[in-house]
């Protein structure tokens, strides 16, 4: 894993991003918010067990699978299995030394 502040960021509204093996972060002090860089690691982790392009390529299918049915692109993205593991478990420090693998698919399931 290798932490980037990338300026490009501060004109999107993220905080971060992962793209395997980095995780680009909009303001240096981030560096320090473990919450933050936990979200990314599990998509990191998510990434190496999808071959990473599976996963972009997922990612992209269930967001406009989203987008269609809701009409949102926030809700849409809310949506995502990756993303609903990555919120449900980022404040848990521990959660990628006990996660058990593919374990977004459990988050696949349509709870509203």
């Amino acid at each position: 894993m290798i932490i980037v502040c990338q300026k490009p960021l501060k004109k999107l509204k993220i905080n971060g991003i992962a793209l395997f093996p980095f995780i680009f972060i909009r303001k240096p002090e981030d560096k320090e918010n473990n919450t933050l860089i936990n979200h990314e690691k599990i998509h990191l982790r998510q990434q190496l067990e999808m071959l990473v392009i599976f996963f972009y390529i997922f990612y992209v299918i269930e967001y406009y699978y989203w987008f269609f049915k809701l009409k949102n692109g926030y809700k849409a993205y809310m949506r995502i299995s990756f993303e609903r593991e990555a919120y449900a478990n980022e404040s848990n420090l521990d959660y990628l030394q006990k996660r058990k693998f593919w374990n977004f698919r459990k988050y696949l399931k349509d709870k509203r």
